[in-house]
């Protein structure tokens, strides 16, 4: 068990100022998703202390351990997703930046043929999320589906834009059908400096 250490730090809720006024998603869908978020926070700590717990008492129970180190990828990385979710939200009119434009263009020929792309992507039926990647080794972008929080993640890539399409997302103000809806709201409210100050 020599790899796995002993944890202490705590992770805290963000606050995202930026989520006031959204064209669309209303702030009753905010305040439920923000729940939903701390949910996630608070598993993370929760877990991990766990898991310290057992280690510290020398307890090398390696299914136990496991099983609670697997929910933990499950809960982080939900917690991590809806603050990049959250973060590239705003209810202010944030335009594209040159650079954004740019290494979309390299990527996919054109922006509409990127942005129809991962509208298809969000489309699609499942829980899960769409990000937009770029590898950090040649700098092209990526769309991806990606699955329970936790599946599907290219390795190394940098997200910069992501957007939940789990039904929690939009089922506060929309039917659990109108999922083209709550896509067309999510184009609406991106804060597009946000996600351009992602690219490394």
């Amino acid at each position: 068990m020599g790899t796995i250490t002993k944890t202490t730090v705590k992770y805290e809720a963000k606050s995202f100022l930026g989520l006031a006024g959204l064209k669309g998603i209303t702030p009753f869908q905010i305040e439920e998703h923000l729940k939903l978020y701390n949910g996630y926070v608070k598993n993370v700590n929760l877990l991990r202390d766990k898991i310290s717990k057992l280690l510290e008492k020398g307890d090398e129970d390696v299914t136990e351990i496991s099983e609670l180190s697997r929910r933990v990828g499950f809960e982080i990385n939900g917690m991590r997703l809806h603050e990049l979710y959250f973060e590239n939200l705003s209810g202010t009119a944030l335009p594209t930046g040159d650079a954004l434009k740019s290494v979309v263009e390299e990527s996919f020929g054109t922006w509409e043929k990127w942005e129809a792309e991962f509208r298809v992507l969000a489309a699609m039926r499942g829980v899960g999320w769409v990000i937009l990647y770029q590898d950090p080794e040649t700098g092209h972008l990526t769309n991806h589906w990606i699955g329970l929080h936790e599946e599907g993640h290219p390795v190394g890539f940098t997200p910069l834009l992501v957007c939940d399409v789990w039904e929690h997302a939009w089922t506060g103000y929309l039917k659990p059908t109108e999922r083209k809806k709550y896509i067309d709201d999510f184009f609406r409210n991106v804060n597009w400096l946000a996600v351009e100050k992602r690219i490394p």
